[in-house]
């Protein structure tokens, strides 16, 4: 007798009755044996890869039906007839009011193909000055667009023809918008080139073109080019202001050179008198004959002596103004070149580095905020520090960190948006501004900008260096000043490294 509790001896007894009925040892046949011997109702195995195909089919047909549809395969995964059935009525009723609402009038759908058409009107609206004016066909085709789309009754065949026309056009047309761009750049850049050719002195101004030209290389964006036309201005202004006070110089050089030529012919013409008067009292002292008539001649010796010292020594005095004139004048040259010079990188800018300096970012603080205030829009202040920089200088030589310092500038800006500023804030700390950006999403852009800045070493000869820095970023609130935001950033980025360095923590 077979102990049913016992699954060794059921097993045992399975395979001896396979083998006296001579049956295949297929697991439907061994699973029947062994339900006879355990004294088991023989019901068939659950069928997991056929109800998952049914689950495939369902997938393809009712998509929208997803929630329904994991219910579904949750109950396969357990292998439970009881949840498989319940999933299987839910599906039934989900899928009938699925298709007995596609079956109605659908009043919603009707609406959004309204807003659709609407949306898509003010899309060609709002797409055509940016076309340019000069393709009459493509205008054309745009009124009969428009005039479709406020029709009555739309066509969608229609629509759609008219649209696929529109589109093609409209693409060429901005491939050529895209081309102008281009070569309008280009003429922009000659235009800064010649304007360093222009400059009387083109050493001290060169810095500037040099940025210029950096600020109008592709790919632009409107703040970019806003940044262009205040750097163009700047460097208007200065050579405007180089070449008034150096014509104003040369003219000031040209007076004093015309006073000296006079100042040389007064003093020509009074030695020439005193020396004909000498002259003409030489031949008289010859006719002299008595003591009386020498007395009158040699005084008037005396006095054409006299007159000729009085004369020297105001010519003299006069040179020596003019010489000292020369020298002041020659001094506020040699400052104003000094000046240019020194401002040759931009007013605005950090020469090493071309970000921003404080100048510049208190300009930009100012326009984001007023931005912030006008659209209600969040605005991130980030403050970062290199981490371990006096190191580098240290071991490596401040050269070398100013190199590190560059390609940390050169990373950040490759991964930062077009619309955020980048300063430098003294020293190895750097501010970012973000506009339309919050705390949280403020913090995570700055961990993103390390993680991109560990994929990127920075090499000196043969040696790679891993630069980090630790970062506090904060929110400005609506009555805050950007100094008492970076004063808060700044806080947090103390903070980071007091806790670790290459961290990012909101202030």
């Amino acid at each position: 007798m077979t102990d049913t509790n016992n699954p060794i001896d059921i097993a045992r007894e399975a395979l001896k009755q396979l083998t006296l009925r001579k049956l295949s040892p297929t697991p439907a046949n061994y699973q029947a044996c062994y339900n006879e011997a355990a004294r088991l109702p023989n019901v068939a195995g659950f069928p997991e890869a056929q109800l998952r195909q049914i689950l495939t089919a369902l997938r393809v047909k009712h998509p929208v039906l997803t929630q329904h549809l994991e219910r579904f395969e949750t109950a396969i995964g357990n292998r439970s007839w009881l949840a498989v059935q319940d999933a299987l009525l839910v599906l039934t009723s989900a899928a009938t009011g699925t298709s007995a609402a596609k079956s109605q009038p659908d009043d919603k759908a009707g609406e959004l193909t309204s807003e659709l058409l609407a949306r898509i009107r003010r899309l060609i609206e709002d797409l055509l000055p940016a076309l340019g004016s000069e393709d009459e066909w493509l205008f054309g085709q745009a009124r009969t667009l428009l005039q479709t789309l406020t029709g009555p009754a739309v066509d969608i065949q229609t629509l759609l023809g008219l649209l696929t026309g529109f589109s093609q056009r409209a693409s060429l047309a901005a491939e050529e918008q895209v081309e102008i761009k281009e070569l309008l750049l280009k003429l922009l850049h000659l235009i800064i080139e010649n304007i360093g050719e222009l400059t009387l002195d083109q050493q001290c101004i060169q810095g500037q073109i040099d940025s210029l030209v950096r600020a109008v290389a592709p790919p632009l964006s409107l703040r970019r080019l806003d940044e262009a036309e205040r750097r163009l201005q700047e460097v208007i202004s200065r050579q405007h202001e180089a070449k008034s006070r150096t014509l104003e110089a040369q003219e000031a050089m040209c007076e004093m050179l015309s006073a000296f030529i006079d100042q040389l012919t007064a003093m020509n013409q009074s030695s020439t008198d005193f020396q004909n008067n000498l002259e003409q009292s030489a031949s008289e002292i010859s006719e002299v004959r008595t003591l009386e008539d020498l007395t009158p001649l040699l005084q008037r010796v005396i006095d054409a002596t006299r007159a000729m010292a009085q004369d020297t020594a105001s010519a003299r005095g006069q040179l020596e103004e003019l010489q000292d004139k020369v020298l002041t004048t020659d001094a506020e040259l040699a400052k104003l070149h000094e000046e240019l010079h020194h401002a040759s990188a931009s007013a605005r800018h950090d020469p090493l580095t071309d970000a921003l300096n404080r100048r510049g970012l208190a300009e930009a603080l100012a326009r984001e905020i007023a931005s912030m205030q006008r659209k209600d829009s969040p605005l991130c202040v980030s403050l970062l520090d290199v981490d371990n920089f006096k190191k580098i200088n240290d071991r490596l030589g401040h050269a070398t960190g100013d190199e590190a310092l560059v390609h940390l500038v050169n990373v950040v800006r490759h991964y930062m948006r077009p619309i955020d500023t980048l300063a430098r804030y003294g020293g190895e700390e750097f501010v970012i501004l973000m506009p339309d950006t919050r705390q949280e999403e403020g913090i995570e852009t700055m961990k993103r900008l390390q993680r991109e800045l560990t994929k990127n070493f920075f090499l000196t000869g043969n040696e790679r260096i891993l630069i980090t820095f630790s970062a506090g970023v904060t929110q400005l609130t609506s009555d805050e000043s950007g100094e008492e935001a970076i004063r808060r950033a700044d806080q947090a980025m103390y903070l980071a490294k007091r806790t670790g360095k290459n961290r990012v923590l909101g202030g």
